[in-house]
This record gives C-alpha cells, structure tokens and sequence, in this order.
C-alpha cells in the first residue's frame, strides 16, 4: 500500500544564507527562540523577519515591543532601508506598544496597552492585532522586559509557557527574543525559553584576535535536520547576512 508522506510547509526567513541552513526556513506555525547577549543583533532579526514576510513573501505581521518604543524601532528599521510606516498603513504590519504600559506612560500608538502592563491584556491585544490583519508572523521583543513587572521568576516562567501557548493557538510562525546575561547563565535570560520553543538559534558576539565577530548556532529546530556548526554573520546596511560557507 501506497504511504502518503504530508510534505512540510517552510516560512522563509528573509535573512540571507539562514534559509539554506534551515533547508528552506522555519517549519510554519512554530515559534522560534533567538537569545543572545546585548548587540548580538536580536530586534534586527525580528525586523526583518517581519519586514521581509510583509514585502517579499505577503505575509502580514505583529511585532511586540516589550523594551523599546514603537519610534524608536522605526528609527532603527530605518537605518536598514526598512520603511515600517508604509506597512503599518497597509495594514502589513501592526507594533504593539507593550514597552511604555510597562515604564508607566501614555502611548499615542494605534496599538498600545491602555490599561496597564499584565499578561493577559498582552495576550488579548495580541490576538486582536493578529486576527485584524490575519498576520503569518509575530516576533516578541523581547521577553527578558517581562520580569520588570512580574516579582517571582516561577511567575516569569508561567508567563513565558502562556504567551508561547498563544502563539502556537494562533497558528502564527512566531519568533521571541531572550536575553543571554553571560557565558555561565545558560541559553536563555529564564532558564525555560529552550524547553518551550520549538527551536533556538544563539546569536554570539565574541573577541577574536582583537575583533568582535558575530556568529549563530542553531541550538535546537524540531521536526527538521540542521546543521549544528556555527555560522559567521555580518550586520550589514541591509540587515543580518549568514555567511554558510564561511562555517568556524
């Protein structure tokens, strides 16, 4: 008897060199965590992940702003030849201000938290936005901004299994970013991103022969080979580039 083998539908990253590593992208409707230490390139991998979804491949998209506010990502996309405001008039893209709630000040923002930070205001601002747009994509930037207002880690934790339960309930292809504090401090800023997502790539910045390089690992990816080498990238004015054949 003939067996019928479902062929895996891939989300495209939009980041040059990864796909190819990935062997066609992420696997769609699961939710990725990219960690890494400060300037590893985190919230530029979520941009053009969403960027890239919104102009190359028609996918509409959420980004979720837990750290900075939704002008200051414009000014950054910017830099990269990203014009975020198009695509939000469009109804490409939607930011949702989860950052200012959680500082405590008013947001002029289409999307916003107006009735302070907690997670389940997040959630339902979040589903809203998704089902508006019908987005593909969401990427959350970043979850370590979850621990200013929640006091226990076990809290945290709790929170971070609700908030990727919402994402793979939504069907969406999603990506999180978490912080890594050192070397010694494990993959992931609460010691549980990991265990959750169904994949993890560690972005790295590191000294050699007194230059800074960066360089990715993919750490975990289920349901798909992948190469666990680690990869040059470069940010360039166009964004994260993998460099495959330059493996270290």
């Amino acid at each position: 008897m003939a067996t019928t083998q479902k062929l895996i539908e891939r989300v495209k990253t939009g980041i040059p060199g990864l796909d190819g590593i990935l062997h066609g992208g992420f696997i769609r409707g699961t939710n990725i965590v990219i960690s890494g230490g400060v300037g590893t390139g985190k919230s530029i991998f979520s941009m053009q992940f969403l960027t890239a979804g919104a102009e190359k491949y028609n996918e509409t998209g959420v980004l979720v702003t837990l750290e900075e506010k939704p002008s200051e990502l414009r000014r950054e996309a910017a830099q990269f030849g990203w014009n975020l405001e198009p695509l939000e008039v469009e109804k490409k893209l939607i930011i949702i201000d989860a950052a200012s709630s959680k500082a405590g000040l008013p947001s002029s923002e289409e999307w916003a938290l107006r009735r302070g930070f907690d997670l389940n205001t997040l959630a339902q601002e979040i589903y809203k936005a998704t089902k508006t747009i019908n987005a593909q994509r969401i990427a959350v930037d970043s979850l370590s901004g979850l621990g200013l207002r929640i006091e226990s880690a076990a809290e945290v934790r709790g929170s971070i299994f609700k908030l990727s339960a919402l994402l793979r309930e939504l069907g969406v292809t999603s990506i999180m970013t978490s912080e890594i504090l050192s070397k010694s401090a494990g993959l992931s800023r609460y010691g549980v991103e990991e265990f959750i997502a169904q994949g993890l790539i560690i972005l790295s910045l590191e000294e050699e022969q007194g230059e800074l390089r960066r360089s990715l690992v993919i750490r975990k990816m289920r349901a798909t080979a992948h190469s666990l080498k680690r990869f040059p990238f470069e940010i360039s004015t166009k964004g994260i580039v993998v460099m495959p054949s330059g493996e270290i």
